[in-house]
């Protein structure tokens, strides 16, 4: 058990089933681990029916109620501790995060780094089909990010991310505070202030094309709050 990609889900019945095809037709024997948020449109129900085919590679954790997309890598990480994965992967289920470049990701980490971000932000890196204020809030937060927390990451809100098993035991993850894209940023952040190599590899994120997105008011407001709460506080 070597590679293992957490999923976090909430109604994504037009996603899941493929997603999970995709990353399990990769080479590298990855497992995959979907942390469901009891999604009331069945998306639970479809994973399971799958695990009768990938029994001994697909998982599943359900939780009850939407507690947070923090709280699901939480949940996972301290599962994929458990099992001993030694890289631990973070992905969206709706095809954002092309499942391709997991190998790439993973590549990066055995080559030395510590943490390995699937980055839009980085030369080579773009994002396909997101509205111009959309564009503008991400890449405004992440100038804004930076400039807090001198952290030199250049997408500091990646949600496509590989963490090296001793980063995940290293980290106190039930001290970590933040459960939206404010979630992502603190993670990165503790890891680079413990001295962890960070690096960057281009990605092109593509916005989802089916299901609804989780982006709210509250989870940006989160963030923008949050940084300097890790600035002063971590």
């Amino acid at each position: 058990m070597d590679k293992l990609v957490i999923i976090p889900t909430y109604n994504e019945k037009e996603n899941i089933e493929k997603i999970i095809r995709k990353v399990l037709s990769l080479t590298g024997n990855f497992h995959v681990l979907i942390i469901d948020d009891g999604s009331p449109d069945g998306t639970a129900g479809i994973v399971k029916s799958l695990q009768k085919e990938f029994s001994d590679r697909l998982f599943i954790e359900e939780r009850k109620g939407k507690l947070g997309l923090g709280t699901a890598y939480i949940h996972g990480f301290k599962w994929a501790l458990g099992k001993d994965y030694q890289y631990i992967f973070e992905m969206d289920a709706d095809f954002s995060h092309n499942p391709d470049d997991l190998i790439r990701l993973y590549d990066a980490a055995v080559t030395g780094a510590d943490l390995v971000v699937g980055s839009r932000y980085v030369s080579g890196g773009k994002v396909v089909n997101w509205p111009w204020d959309r564009i503008f809030i991400s890449k405004g937060g992440a100038y804004y990010t930076k400039l807090i927390t001198w952290m030199p990451v250049q997408d500091p809100t990646a949600g496509f991310v590989c963490y090296r098993q001793n980063v995940l035991k290293t980290l106190p993850l039930d001290k970590v505070k933040f459960v939206g894209y404010a979630f992502q940023v603190e993670m990165k952040y503790r890891a680079w202030k413990l001295g962890f190599k960070i690096k960057e590899v281009p990605i092109t994120f593509i916005d989802r094309k089916e299901g609804i997105s989780k982006m709210s008011k509250g989870i940006v407001k989160e963030a923008m709050l949050g940084v300097w709460k890790m600035r002063f506080n971590l």
